[in-house]
This record gives C-alpha cells, structure tokens and sequence, in this order.
C-alpha cells in the first residue's frame, strides 16, 4: 500500500518533472510536425522542378530530362535543359529561399508582420542602385546585381541608425523603412521620366522581377552570397529564438541584445540584398513566406526552413505560371507573384482577425 502511495506521490507531487515531460513531448511533436511540412514542401518543390524542366517551346519527357541530368540525352535536350532551364530553376529557387529567409528574419526579429524587406525600403533602395546604374552609368548584368546589393545595405544601415537613436523597436524600424522606401520609389520614379524610352524599358523589367535571364557567373555569385548568409544564419539561429522572449529573458539566457540583433539584422539584409541582386524586387515572396510557413506548422516561432522552402515554391510555382499560363505569353515572374500574393496577404489578415475576434 505504501508503494502505491508513493508512486501515486511521485507521478502528481513533482510538477516540474511532469512541466519537463510535457515540453519535451511537445518539442517532439513540433519536430515531427516540421518534418511532414518541409517534406511536403520538398515534393511540392520538386513536382515544380519537373515541370519546369520538361515544358516550353520543346517539351521534353521525364525520361529525357533526366537522362540529360546524369550526362546523357541529345546535343537539344542538353542545351534546352542544361543551359537553359536548369539555370533559371535554380535560380528562382535561391531567390525564392533567400526572401523567405529574409522575410521571417525582420518579422521574428522586430514583433511585426509588416517587418519586410519590400515594405521597409531595403528592396526599394536595391531597386533605385540598379536603376540608377542601369539609366545613369549603362551598367548591366554582373555590375547591376553588385550596384542592387549595395543599395539595400546603404538604406538598411540608415534604417538601422535612425531606428537605433532610441532603442530598436519594431514599428519604429518599420516606419522609418516605410519613409524610406517611398524616397527610394521617388528617386526611380524620377530617374525613368527623366531616362531614354528604351533604356527605361530595360530598366522597367528588372523593376517587375524576374528570373528569366541568368549568366554563370551571376548565379555563382548568388548561390555564394546565398551559402555565406545561409550559414551565418544557422549560427545565429539559436539567438534569434531567444530574442523572441524578450530582451530581458535573453539577456538574462547570456545573450549579449544589441550585439545579436545587430548582427540578425545584418544577414537579413544580405539575404534579402542576394535576392533583389540577382532577380529583381520578386513581390510579396519574402512578405507572405513566413506567415504561411507558421500557420503550417502552427506555431509562432522563425520557421526559418519552413519559410526557405515556402519561398522557393513559391517562386518557382509563379514562374511556372509566369512562363505557361498563357500560351504564347512569358511575362516576369514578379506580377505572377504580386497577383497571386495580394489574396494571400487579405486572407491571411482575415484568418487572423478572425482568430483574435474568437479568442
């Protein structure tokens, strides 16, 4: 008798054991939860892949795509795939992982929904660099994509100063980004009335977005810009958690604040910075990648692998459509992803006032 009474003891007289059961039972849900979301995303991601790489002016089979892959197939399919294909799927891939990436950086980082790199300006100032190189110095490829990454760290780093004069709050961040950014949108407003009709016009299709046209030796620099940030992240990962609990709590956990929040912010720039060099300012991508990542994992973290591979699904699924949804019609995938994200956004500010509504 006193055995049971004892074990009965042991199993409600120790709320911390049974507190330390509980989250380790729901840390082994949400991982479990991660696993089937990232892997329906990766055979969403690849059902994409595939398609893309079989459709267009020649289709090509399965068969045939992949013979090509693994160094087989026709001197045409080997061209069609492997010098063209290929390297537009891949890059709207990266771009597509990198804003996703970006977007639930700002958004974890600073508390608010709206943290996005093409609300807060950091796109725009990408934009007005390399339009400003493309109208003001002829500039092109290469050279565009270096001047767009300079230009989101310029405007991210004033951001992050006048933001920082009296403590990096969230909404303070995203007002003076939003400022910003329509001075950054009134600058290529001026620069394309002031501009040649048809260097205007170049300048116009790198403004919409696109992945359509890519040499090697941009998308080395893509994927290079893309690893470098992409580990720095891993790295920071475990700070940016802590961060979500309060400045105190972190602090309180070792973390030394203004140092990490620095140092997040700086990758989300270059992550973001990657992205708008290499494709252009890819609407609503980084905007809406994050909030559809947690509202599949039900949770309020990062979601930082779930929001990578949201994002390149996102991003290829457009382009398939940007390429094929109209026959005989290629538009850039950037008004593809604006026409598809603006209902997105409406029915994921729907959901959650709905949400709060019934709380």
């Amino acid at each position: 008798m006193s055995e049971r009474r004892t074990s009965g003891r042991s199993a409600t007289g120790h709320p911390a054991t049974d507190d330390v059961a509980l989250v380790g039972a729901a840390l082994r849900a949400g991982r479990i939860r991660l696993l089937v979301v990232a892997s329906v995303l990766v055979v969403l991601l690849v059902a994409f892949a595939v398609l893309a790489l079989m459709l267009g002016d020649r289709i090509i089979s399965p068969g045939d795509v992949l013979a090509t892959l693994l160094g087989g197939g026709s001197g045409g399919d080997r061209f069609v795939v492997l010098g063209l294909r290929v390297p537009r799927l891949v890059l709207g891939v990266m771009v597509g992982a990198s804003f996703g990436l970006a977007g639930a950086i700002f958004q974890s980082l600073l508390g608010n929904p709206l943290a996005s790199p093409d609300i807060i300006g950091i796109s725009q100032g990408a934009s007005a660099a390399a339009v400003g190189a493309i109208l003001l110095a002829g500039w092109s490829g290469l050279a565009v994509s270096f001047a767009a990454f300079g230009g989101a760290v310029i405007v991210a780093g004033l951001i992050t100063l006048l933001a920082a004069r009296h403590g990096m709050v969230g909404s303070r961040f995203v007002l003076i980004g939003i400022a910003l950014a329509f001075l950054a949108q009134a600058a290529i407003n001026f620069l394309l009335t002031r501009s040649d009709v048809r260097d205007a016009q170049s300048a116009l299709v790198w403004l919409v977005g696109s992945v359509g046209t890519v040499t090697t030796e941009e998308l080395t620099v893509t994927a290079v810009g893309l690893v470098v940030f992409v580990g720095a992240l891993v790295a920071l990962a475990p700070r940016l958690r802590m961060l979500q609990l309060g400045d105190e709590t972190a602090t309180g956990l070792g973390v030394r604040v203004i140092r990490a929040r620095l140092l997040i912010t700086l990758v989300g720039v270059g992550l973001a910075a990657v992205a708008t060099a290499a494709a252009g300012p890819v609407a609503f991508v980084a905007f809406v990648s994050a909030p559809i990542a947690r509202r599949l994992l039900g949770g309020t973290g990062p979601a930082l692998v779930a929001s990578a591979l949201v994002g390149a699904v996102v991003v290829s699924g457009a382009d398939l459509l940007a390429q094929h949804a109209i026959a005989g019609l290629q538009v850039p995938v950037g008004i593809v992803t604006g026409i598809v994200g603006a209902p997105v956004l409406l029915l994921l500010l729907a959901r959650g006032n709905r949400s709060r509504g019934t709380a």
